[in-house]
């Protein structure tokens, strides 16, 4: 019998979940097993879960779960001395050169177990089975046209919150823009055509707000883009490789533009492929831009956990797109599983 443990996220401000009480159940209609850890700041109260037929366990207790449990989380561990030696479920951020998640392979490979990195559940024509990307766009360009509303103010941003949905957020970013008048941003997003892109597109959308929208064919001659520049924000909605060129360079901030919001929404600051090499770490909740510049103003917002600004909505989109291959857990060994498992093994090679 497979056993789902779902554990506590460590991270804070996060209060997503990648399983409903609606999924468990379905789980264990299907003969699974499944623990849940108690958690403080999951959106989704546990008498939810219990209901379900979860078994309850105390909060970051997965290192003492049964060998045989799938360990199952989104964001990644704590730099702590915990054993990974269960197969885990998460977004390791550890194979594209970071920093960090070399350091999380090297804890893997010393303590036997495996990695199924969210990011590289892939179908047969490569496209990922579960993503948040969607609401990590939206809510993104929500963080960023806040920072770019507060230039006009000549403040700092401030810090960000969650909201009960979306439409909260919306309401509120329409009273901002109305007090402004008619002056209004406009946008250029790369990525346009992706989950994250068309997320980004349709806020901007529902507020009215110009988009141009850019994806590969605009991008295939190599960068920077002088584009880029002519608009008052940049919105990054691709997921980088090695083949991605440089969008915008320390060079470009020096150029006249009108630029001044950076909003690198794919957020891989410290990986060998990342498109915006003008800063090296992510910024948080209590301060979502960085200022690169002064005068004229440029400013990065890099959040990385930008769906949990919308906690409830992204995890009941993210737990349907990802219960039917997590119902196929009992079986390793085929379809998405085994190739997930066949990427990690060979980004521990270089280890």
């Amino acid at each position: 019998m497979a056993h789902l443990w779902i554990r506590a996220e460590q991270r804070a401000n996060e209060k997503r979940v990648g399983v409903t009480p609606k999924g468990a159940a379905f789980l264990i209609a299907n003969g699974f097993k499944v623990t849940i850890e108690y958690s403080n700041s999951r959106i989704i109260p546990i008498d939810s879960y219990r209901d379900a037929g979860c078994s309850i366990a105390r909060e970051n207790s997965w290192p003492q779960a049964p060998s045989n449990a799938v360990i199952f989380g989104l964001k990644e561990l704590e730099d702590d001395v915990n054993s990974l030696h269960h197969k885990h479920i998460m977004f390791g951020h550890a194979f594209k050169g970071q920093q960090s998640g070399k350091l999380l392979l090297k804890r893997f490979k010393a303590d036997g177990g495996t990695l199924y990195d969210i990011e590289y559940l892939t179908n047969k024509v490569g496209k990922r089975i579960a993503a948040f990307g969607y609401w990590a766009g939206f809510a993104g360009a929500a963080v960023s046209l806040k920072v770019w509303l507060s230039q006009q103010k000549n403040l700092q941003s401030g810090s960000v919150m969650d909201y009960v949905d979306k439409k909260s957020l919306i309401d509120e970013l329409k009273l901002d823009v109305t007090l402004l008048g008619s002056k209004t941003p406009n946008l250029i997003v790369i990525g346009a055509l992706g989950r994250v892109g068309t997320g980004a597109s349709d806020l901007c959308k529902t507020l009215g707000i110009k988009v141009t929208k850019w994806d590969m064919n605009e991008t295939n001659d190599g960068g920077p883009f002088p584009e880029i520049l002519k608009h008052n924000i940049f919105l990054n909605c691709i997921l980088a490789n090695k083949n991605t060129p440089i969008f915008f360079s320390k060079s470009d901030i020096l150029k006249s533009r009108r630029l001044s919001v950076i909003g690198d929404i794919s957020c891989d600051p410290d990986s060998d492929y990342n498109p915006i090499p003008i800063y090296k770490s992510a910024t948080s909740w209590k301060k979502p831009s960085l200022t690169i510049h002064n005068d004229p103003p440029l400013s990065v917002m890099a959040i990385d956990n930008l769906p949990s600004l919308l906690p409830k909505e992204s995890s009941i989109d993210f737990s349907s797109q990802l219960l039917p291959y997590l119902n196929k857990l009992d079986n390793l060994n085929t379809g998405i599983w085994k190739k997930a498992e066949r990427i990690f093994k060979e980004k521990l090679k270089g280890i």
